[in-house]
């Protein structure tokens, strides 16, 4: 019997197909939309790009397409799942004018999206979450919230609201130097069961970027508990996390 969803996370690769339209096919619950303000509004790139190309702006790559997905779907990103669907907006060069023309964005989509208001969450289709250089104050500060926050491990311990910060994210190399080869060495399967745990203490979830990015990578990431695990590979992802037992979210 399929999955109904892959615990994975998308990270973008622009060059290819449309990252999104990859990640939904393989039907995962994360995507990174790499974001630069220039001219006034947001623009998809890994690197920031000479020229600002409305055919990737934030709006047509990623919202409008989800918007438009979710009407077809009866509200849902996926006909047969009620959970999260994440989109994160990684800031590059992040600042208070990029979080405001976010929120301008976000506003004209805010049928689909989570939002958090009066202090009661509702969730949506799709909850956003920021990383990269992202405004934190500015969204601990705003009422309504229709973005929230992709923490870091230094987050931890600091009674922050899951509600609010959902994610824990950090360099795969920070924590382990397996190469996604073999058996993962016990003491490093240890240092990140621990990590794995403090995270979901909180009520959150955990992704790592930078991993190992591979059918044996992803076995173990998945054996010891990892919930959104990061790839390049959706596709294979998809075809690889079929075949593996209990392959639906822990969340």
């Amino acid at each position: 019997m399929a999955q109904t969803v892959i615990p994975g996370h998308a990270h973008n690769d622009y060059l290819n197909k449309p990252a999104l339209f990859e990640a939904l096919e393989a039907r995962l619950i994360s995507v990174e939309a790499d974001v630069h303000l220039m001219n006034g509004d947001l623009y998809v790139a890994h690197v920031r790009p000479i020229t600002a190309n409305n055919k990737r702006s934030l709006e047509n790559l990623y919202l409008k397409p989800l918007f438009d997905h979710i009407q077809k779907n009866d509200g849902k990103v996926y006909p047969d799942y009620d959970g999260p669907f994440y989109l994160m907006i990684d800031f590059k060069g992040g600042s208070i004018e990029m979080y405001n023309r976010l929120i301008e964005l976000l506003e004209k989509y805010r049928s689909i999206l989570t939002v958090m208001e009066n202090g009661e969450l509702k969730q949506g289709a799709v909850t956003v979450f920021l990383s990269g250089s992202r405004p934190a104050d500015a969204v601990y500060k705003s009422e309504p919230k229709l973005a929230f926050l992709d923490g870091r491990p230094g987050d931890l311990e600091k009674q922050i609201d899951s509600r609010i910060m959902p994610v824990i994210s950090d360099h795969y190399k920070n924590h382990l130097s397996w190469n996604g080869g073999g058996k993962m060495p016990e003491e490093q399967e240890l240092k990140l069961r621990k990590l794995v745990s403090k995270v979901h203490a909180e009520g959150k979830i955990l992704r790592l970027w930078a991993s190992p990015d591979n059918p044996n990578a992803w076995k173990n990431f998945r054996r010891i508990g990892i919930d959104l695990i990061n790839t390049n590979k959706p596709t294979k992802f998809l075809h690889f996390m079929r075949k593996v037992p209990d392959g639906t979210p822990s969340f």
